[in-house]
Parts: C-alpha cells; sequence; structure tokens
C-alpha cells in the first residue's frame, strides 16, 4: 500500500512555486543569460518575494505575482490580486562573466571547463506502472488534482475556490499495482451552505460525478466496491488558499517529483535559472532512469548523481533498479555515464533550457510548477523524452 498526493494551482505552497517560477522565465525572456534566485511566501493578505540576481533584464516583480495570482483565480477571494501587500527583498549582483557563455557554441572541451557553482546530489527515477513512466500512486494523484481544478475553470463546479488536494492510495501485489485502496479529496467553497453554497453532501456528490469519474475514465485500476472515498472528512472549507494557511517556494518536493515513492532532493526546484544544477541535474537524472526503463534494462531505475562544487561532471552515478534490472546496476551505471551528458552546460546546451521561455508561448518555467516537473505528458519536456532507449537496448543485446 502506497499513498501519494497531489495540490491544485491554488495551493499556497504551489502559488509561491508558481510566482518564483514566473519571475525566472520573465528573466530569461529579456536576458536569456540572466542567473536568478527567486523564493516567496504567502500567508493573509501578505506576498513576500526574495530574489538575487545578475541580468540586463527588467523585471516588474510584484506585477508578475499579481497577474499569476489572478491567473490562478484569487479574484474574490480575502487574499486576492488587487488587495494583497507584496514585499520585495531584492539584491542585484554585478555581472559575472562566468555566466556569459553560449552552450549552444562550446566544443566538448569549453563544456568541460565550465563547472557547477553549487553541491548537490540529486535523484531521478522511473517505472513502467504508468504510459509516463512514473509511479501510479503519484500520477492518479495529479490526475483528480487536474481534474478538481478543470472542473473550476470550467465553470462545471463555480462554487469551488482554488486550493485543492488530492491523495490516491494503492494497492500493490508482488511490486505491481492491484486495485485502488483508497481517494482523499480535500476541496475549497467560496460560500458555507448558509449563505448560498452547496451543503457537504452535494459537494461529495458533485465530486464523485464531475471529478472522480472522468478523472479515473481511461485508467485500468479503477474504483471498486472497497475503495474507501473520502471527501472533505473533517468538514467544508471556506474559501481557502493564503487567508487561512501559509505557503513557500519548494516546499513541496514530494509532489513536484515522485510522491515519496522515490528518493527527491530536499532542494527546491521551482525559482531558479538553468545555472543551478541541483535543479537541472534533476531532469538529467529523470532523463536518463527513463530511458534505462523504456529499454527495458529494468522495471524500476533510481539514478543518483551527486556534484561538488569546482568540477563539471558529477563526482558519483550510482544507480539502484530494485531487483528489477535485467543487468547489474553497475553495468547500468556504466552505460548510462557512457551515452548522456551530466556536465552543468552539457545539459543546458542539450535541453535548451536558457531558450525554452521566450520560445514557448506563455513562459516554460512556470508550466513545470504545478503538477510535477516531470512525468509531464500535457508539456514537450526534453527530459521526457526516450531517443537513448534504443541505443541502451542495442549495448546489452
Amino acid at each position: 500500500m502506497f499513498v501519494s498526493e497531489s495540490v491544485t494551482e491554488g495551493h499556497p505552497d504551489k502559488l509561491c512555486d508558481q510566482i518564483s517560477d514566473a519571475i525566472v522565465d520573465h528573466f530569461l525572456q529579456q536576458d536569456p543569460y540572466s542567473r536568478i534566485r527567486a523564493e516567496c511566501a504567502v500567508f493573509t493578505n501578505m506576498v513576500f518575494i526574495a530574489a538575487r540576481f545578475e541580468s540586463d533584464a527588467i523585471v516588474d516583480f510584484p506585477n508578475i505575482a499579481r497577474q499569476v495570482i489572478s491567473q490562478v483565480g484569487y479574484i474574490d477571494n480575502p487574499f486576492n490580486a488587487k488587495t494583497c501587500s507584496i514585499l520585495t527583498g531584492l539584491k542585484e549582483s554585478k555581472t559575472q562573466r562566468s555566466r556569459l557563455f553560449d552552450e549552444r557554441n562550446l566544443s566538448d572541451e569549453e563544456i568541460e571547463r565550465i563547472t557547477v557553482q553549487d553541491q548537490a546530489t540529486v535523484f531521478g527515477f522511473a517505472c513502467n506502472q504508468t504510459a509516463s513512466y512514473m509511479p501510479m500512486p503519484v500520477w492518479l494523484a495529479h490526475k483528480l488534482a487536474r481534474r478538481l481544478a478543470s472542473v473550476r475553470f470550467q465553470r462545471i463546479l463555480p462554487y469551488l475556490e482554488p486550493e485543492g488536494k488530492t491523495q490516491a492510495g494503492v494497492e500493490y501485489r508482488n511490486g505491481k499495482p492491484y486495485r485502488l485502496h483508497t481517494i482523499t479529496i480535500i476541496a475549497s467553497q467560496s460560500l458555507p451552505a448558509t449563505s448560498g453554497g452547496p451543503d457537504l453532501k452535494k459537494l461529495q456528490d458533485d465530486i464523485l460525478e464531475h471529478v472522480i469519474g472522468p478523472a479515473l475514465y481511461d485508467e485500468d485500476i479503477k474504483v471498486d466496491k472497497g475503495t474507501r472515498i473520502f471527501i472533505n472528512p473533517e468538514g467544508p472549507v471556506i474559501t481557502g488558499g493564503p487567508s487561512i494557511h501559509s505557503g513557500l517556494t519548494g516546499r513541496k518536493n514530494a509532489v513536484d517529483t515522485y510522491g515519496e515513492y522515490s528518493r527527491h532532493s530536499g532542494s527546491a526546484l521551482s525559482g531558479k535559472d538553468p545555472l543551478r544544477i541541483d535543479r537541472i541535474g534533476a531532469y538529467a537524472a529523470r532523463y536518463a532512469a527513463k530511458n534505462v526503463v523504456a529499454a527495458g534494462l529494468a522495471d524500476e531505475c533510481e539514478v543518483q548523481l551527486s556534484y561538488s562544487i569546482g568540477l563539471s561532471r558529477p563526482v558519483s552515478i550510482q544507480v539502484e533498479t530494485f531487483g528489477t534490472g535485467k543487468i547489474s546496476d553497475e553495468k547500468i551505471a556504466m552505460l548510462i555515464e557512457r551515452h548522456f551528458d551530466f556536465r552543468l552546460s552539457g545539459i543546458i546546451k542539450q535541453f535548451n533550457l536558457r531558450h525554452l521561455p521566450s520560445i514557448i508561448k506563455g513562459g516554460f518555467y512556470r508550466k513545470l510548477a504545478s503538477y510535477g516537473h516531470v512525468g509531464r505528458m500535457d508539456i514537450g519536456l526534453p527530459w521526457e523524452l526516450t531517443d537513448k532507449a534504443e541505443i541502451l537496448k542495442q549495448e546489452v543485446s
């Protein structure tokens, strides 16, 4: 039995992630060689943004925050885009020549000379439980959360507020998903029943009909007579969001990655430019793990990369296949070291990470801040490609 959670865009922590990544997008759209670290905190009617940056870009931090808050749907809530107070703590540094390189034009020798400036241990994971190569519990939790947000945006359930939370509990047998054990959904509403909002029974019936059923329609694992379903088990949640509890950038790492089915780094993914190895290294590790599973070398694969300041390559590459590998973990580690570039500027170059915010309409990094940085099938993420699977397969044939 394993349980994973997800949250909608209106969860305070996710709101902070989106503001932080929207800031990253705006910097890179104007100056792709920007260095930016942005963090955000929200509570009651207050937003605080802390940022350090080196850039030629001109960015209006409060305006970006208000745009995100409005787009998420906090318009009539006690916490809303128009009336919230926004405080900023900003530090601009002098431009360092070390950031002014165009990785697209670098030779292999020049890529080797660009070293990481942060120490980090990052993890990537993949398994064959779903078409996205993600663990089933977090995959289902994300689907439920996305559907919960969708019925609000489409005004199918117009009384819903932006914040919502989902959990999916999956029962396993012999290491494979067997049945859906538990579903939990917490949905916030704009008004109590006494003021025209739905009562708890109405909310529960609506969620069953319009959220749970459609979200799981095309899944092999569905609700059965033994599945336990909890919808707002502690009663109605009125307004929700920052007006009733706080949020902080980087506090939902399990939601961003593998739902704690696999290990993940303690570092936040959102709010960092592509020169931060603790962010993009996690994407490179996922890329390697997914290709290993897609190649049929293992049913589950976790890739661990450890980086030290002053070096371009990871000092350690470790692979764990949890007894599902068709060849040894050591052999898989050797193969991915041979066929994947884990160097800082090599990752940036292959995934085009500095220029995607300008290429993709509406920005790039903010899209990652809700419903996972990995395992996405709604965005063409470069680290979700399985273009190395055939090469790996041929190596062991």
